[in-house]
């Protein structure tokens, strides 16, 4: 199989995503558990910017103007409803079969996004650098993930922020999101995840930190066993979100020239 190239890319992972990639907006298949972890994300990343970038989170058209590399996008169920919140999104993924199925279902819905079977190292190489930047359950699938962060921080703008989303490397993380996830409950496909490559807090903010950036925030994710929804919490021992900035001052448009 022949693709996009970077250090970063773990080819056999790049192929089992692929290999359910008609699957990524299907909400009562393999993504599902995504899909009900999406909501917490979106929320997560919008009011943040928002907070960073001056703009009101409740307006409709909230990320107006800023640009955002969404990276490992896989089928778009991320970068779609940002891009309708008015961000300039481009979604970059090594699997060229994913993103057919992101450019097909934006197409049909009507939501402008540049889709890309690209890696971040080659839109840095090409110069190209961001407002906001998305490392979103990815850097647990990439074969080296400080040079990963390296090149996802080189993306950010003066100003920017990075997000990330990813799993901690515990033993309750092992016992949930494998054992648990994959095994007894059959919520993700076997294999989905690698738990020598789940990433500690502490990991990942000196990856970040490395390339530049100042770590903000750390949330932590938890599930409801109840209803199956997510929210977020001080708990990071299973799932966690960062934010980090690159010191300096963007200027991003602001926001307007939408009507509701």
């Amino acid at each position: 199989m022949t693709g996009p190239t970077g250090a970063s890319i773990d080819r056999d992972e790049v192929a089992r995503f692929e290999a359910i990639a008609a699957t990524w907006w299907d909400e009562a298949g393999p993504m599902r558990v995504l899909h009900r972890f999406n909501p917490v994300r979106l929320a997560y990343i919008r009011d943040t910017a928002c907070r960073h970038f001056g703009r009101d989170r409740n307006a409709p058209f909230a990320l107006e103007g800023l640009t955002l590399v969404d990276i490992g996008c896989g089928g778009g169920v991320l970068s779609e409803p940002l891009a309708r919140l008015g961000a300039r999104v481009t979604g970059l993924d090594p699997a060229p079969t994913n993103v057919k199925v992101a450019q097909a279902h934006a197409d049909a819905e009507g939501v402008p996004v540049d889709y890309r079977a690209r890696t971040i190292e080659d839109v840095v190489a090409g110069g190209e650098r961001f407002d906001i930047v998305l490392a979103m359950e990815v850097v647990e699938h990439v074969v080296d993930m400080p040079a990963f962060v390296a090149q996802a921080a080189r993306a950010v703008k003066p100003g920017g922020l990075l997000f990330a989303a990813t799993l901690n490397r515990t033993l309750r993380s092992f016992a949930l999101a494998i054992v648990g996830a994959e095994y007894v409950l059959g919520w993700l496909p076997r294999g989905t995840h690698d738990w020598e490559k789940f990433v500690r807090p502490d990991e990942l903010a000196r990856a970040v930190e490395t390339g530049g950036l100042i770590v903000t925030d750390t949330t932590g994710v938890v599930l409801n066993p109840l209803d199956g929804s997510w929210r977020a919490s001080r708990d990071t021992a299973v799932n966690y979100m960062i934010t980090a900035q690159r010191p300096g001052a963007s200027g991003p448009p602001a926001a307007g020239g939408h009507s509701a």
